[in-house]
């Protein structure tokens, strides 16, 4: 997918995918995860999201990526905040407090950017990307992310043929050999949402099932 496709899904307010309230699993699964307060998460692909306030509020220090710069700003107006803009090498990096998002391409983020990032959170980015950016995704994770990184990973699964995406359909097969080989992964939850999203129902999708991960990097 080019990056043209996000800007315009931003630019004409097509954005569905965006949550208008904090995730409940995050709110449920995260604090099991034990991850101490102050530590670095990485957010990617994480648009103006409600999540990155409430990882905020349990004191850790926040590291959203995402390439379009009208959902950055976004996020610092809707909370009222008025954040330091500067550059980092091909981002541009919003910084307020306890939360940085770097406007910018995902996959130029290197291993120096996030070697003090022990945790991650994925809601909405590997099921975003077309199955060869998945790829590219799982390995550039793997890639860039120090050993002993803990998070969260959600997924949706459908019938891809009933509808295209975003959001893709990601099956439990796929997640286990996207992160299996370097990645401890755990199945926390699944439930069956279909009944809740009016968008997969008018498509004439007939199954939805969303999963929660627990993923550890070995």
């Amino acid at each position: 997918m080019q990056p043209e496709f996000w800007h315009k899904k931003w630019e004409s307010n097509q954005i569905g995918f965006h949550q208008p309230e904090v995730n409940v699993y995050l709110q449920r699964h995260w604090p099991a995860l034990a991850i101490p307060a102050q530590a670095r998460v990485l957010v990617p692909l994480c648009g103006k999201s409600l999540d990155l306030a409430w990882l905020a509020g349990r004191g850790h220090q926040v590291l959203g990526v995402e390439l379009s710069e009208k959902a950055v700003e976004d996020f610092f107006s809707e909370h009222q905040i008025q954040p330091q803009v500067s550059e980092n090498g091909a981002f541009k990096v919003y910084h307020s407090d306890a939360v940085e998002l770097w406007c910018g391409d995902f996959f130029a983020l290197t291993a120096s950017d996030v070697v003090d990032c022990p945790a991650l959170y994925d809601r909405a980015a590997l099921i975003a990307l077309p199955a060869p950016m998945r790829e590219r995704y799982a390995a550039h994770l793997q890639q860039i992310l120090p050993q002993g990184v803990q998070g969260l990973l959600i997924t949706l699964d459908y019938d891809q043929a009933q509808m295209p995406g975003p959001p893709f359909a990601v099956p439990d097969a796929e997640v286990q050999r996207l992160l299996g080989g370097g990645w401890q992964v755990e199945r926390l939850e699944e439930q069956d949402v279909l009944r809740d999203s009016w968008k997969f129902l008018q498509a004439g999708v007939t199954r939805l099932e969303e999963r929660v991960y627990r993923v550890s990097s070995c």
